[in-house]
């Protein structure tokens, strides 16, 4: 045996006494007899705000300590102590741990943990007559009644399709001359539209000013100054109160024509697509002004029963049987003076509340500020008490010459009032006759500009370019 091999082996011998006696002379440890348990390891909270308790199961003087903020320690017991959690500002859920620490001992401690689920999203809803309408045709009429907490949307009739001294030019706009913007409302007439069908030249020119005022995301509104089907005379002959009657009869000759105004409408509100290739929503206010008696389905000519179910007829005839569903149906009484109970002249016929989208008023009050202040205070409250978004869809003084009319007669009355638009009556293309004085908004030239200008300055006041996505549904609403 080599001497290296003797030396390792003595070394081993020597050391196994050693080792042997360190073990025998090395005390035993006791157990731990602190004890410190939860029955539910896990603590889950609602995203609202309130208090709760830990179920705590110790034989031990313990301290609390918290992670996060948003839970606070509130007294309770040792078995059971109470905390208090804030609501649950954020969109996903959050937690924390609350640590139970021996007062004696920083070193020992146990966890639990608390998670607080995101806070439940409540969605604010409102109502549609067509259950089947568009996504857009929705989120249009969300954003009817939310774009009024903004301001009102201003709005011109005919505006992008003629001018006082300009007609049929592609970016025409009398508003657009004077401010440098658009409208935020593009009011139009179907009438011809349900006479003659989309073909005609004037037609595809209505058809191109809606498709140029949809793309930028204006806002689109449609009434129809329709002839008497059954005299053939225009929209003002109310000398018959049979026509809404033989409407209302099967098979009869003023129906039929009647219901093929209505195929023309289906027709072309189902083509009329934007460049993505999705239909167009139209607020439709279909026998608009029924509480005056100049025309056939004015309040001379009907009575209450036969407009409402005339209506009935109409929506259903164009959502059921023809399948529109780009449409947003808008009653418009005209309101033009003081009343003892303007919100009974709103209410006066009315379709019912499964029928109606869009609360209108044509309002010609002159300068009758108290007049048009009082009615829309009325209208106000009644698109409150039905959740139907609401505005003014006429307005204006024929040939008005007041350089403050802006400021006068459309910004004081409004102040306070919560309602979506307020649309200016045409500007007739008169070329070179200056004779001729149909204008109800500024144009080029007119003394009202720079007052025009001043109310285009307006936080309130919203054109085309302070519009929000109209056809997008706003966060946090539903439409059903």
């Amino acid at each position: 045996m080599s001497r290296f091999i003797q030396t390792l082996a003595t070394l081993l011998l020597l050391a196994v006494p050693a080792l042997s006696c360190h073990r025998q002379d090395d005390p035993v440890r006791p157990a731990d007899p602190r004890s410190i348990s939860f029955p539910e390891p896990e603590v889950y909270l609602s995203g609202e705000a309130g208090g709760f308790d830990v179920q705590v199961e110790a034989n031990f003087a313990y301290r609390i300590s918290i992670d996060a903020g948003w839970v606070t320690a509130d007294g309770g017991t040792p078995a059971r102590p109470h905390f208090l959690a804030e609501a649950n500002p954020y969109g996903s859920d959050r937690s924390c741990k609350i640590r139970f620490t021996d007062v004696d001992d920083r070193y020992y401690f146990k966890e639990i943990t608390v998670i607080q689920s995101a806070p439940e999203i409540v969605l604010s809803s409102i109502s549609i007559v067509d259950k089947n309408a568009t996504a857009e045709t929705k989120a249009l009429l969300a954003n009817l009644w939310t774009v009024a907490d903004k301001g009102w949307m201003f709005g011109h009739h005919d505006d992008l399709w003629y001018g006082r001294y300009w007609y049929n030019e592609p970016g025409g706009s009398d508003t657009k001359a004077v401010c440098g913007d658009f409208p935020a409302v593009f009011s139009v007439d179907f009438a011809e539209i349900m006479h003659k069908g989309a073909a005609t030249q004037e037609n595809q020119i209505r058809r191109r000013v809606i498709l140029e005022a949809r793309e930028r995301g204006e806002v689109i509104i449609a009434c129809a100054h329709l002839d008497n089907p059954k005299t053939g005379k225009d929209a003002w002959d109310n000398s018959s109160k049979e026509v809404v009657k033989e409407i209302l009869t099967a098979g009869s000759a003023t129906r039929t024509k009647f219901l093929g105004w209505l195929d023309n409408l289906a027709d072309f509100m189902n083509n009329l697509k934007d460049a993505r290739g999705r239909q167009v929503p139209v607020i439709l206010r279909i026998f608009h002004e029924h509480t005056q008696g100049w025309s056939w389905w004015g309040s001379s000519c009907t009575g209450d029963s036969e407009f409402i179910e005339l209506w009935h007829l109409t929506v259903t005839y164009l959502r059921d049987t023809k399948g529109v569903h780009s449409l947003l149906y808008a009653v418009s009484p005209q309101m033009d003076g003081q009343y003892s109970s303007p919100k009974d002249r709103i209410r006066y016929r009315w379709p019912g509340d499964d029928w109606v989208d869009f609360i209108g008023m044509d309002c010609y009050h002159g300068s009758n500020n108290n007049a048009f202040k009082s009615n829309l205070k009325a209208l106000e409250s009644v698109s409150k008490e039905k959740r139907k978004p609401c505005g003014v869809t006429e307005d204006g003084i024929e040939s008005f010459t007041q350089s403050d009319y802006w400021t006068r007669f459309v910004v004081t009355p409004t102040e306070g009032c919560r309602i979506s638009m307020v649309t200016m009556w045409r500007n007739k293309y008169v070329g070179n006759n200056e004779n001729d004085k149909h204008y109800y908004s500024v144009y080029p030239g007119h003394p009202s500009e720079d007052d025009f200008r001043a109310m285009y300055a307006l936080d309130r006041s919203l054109f085309s370019a302070d519009l929000p996505p109209m056809y997008e549904m706003p966060e946090g609403f539903e439409v059903k």
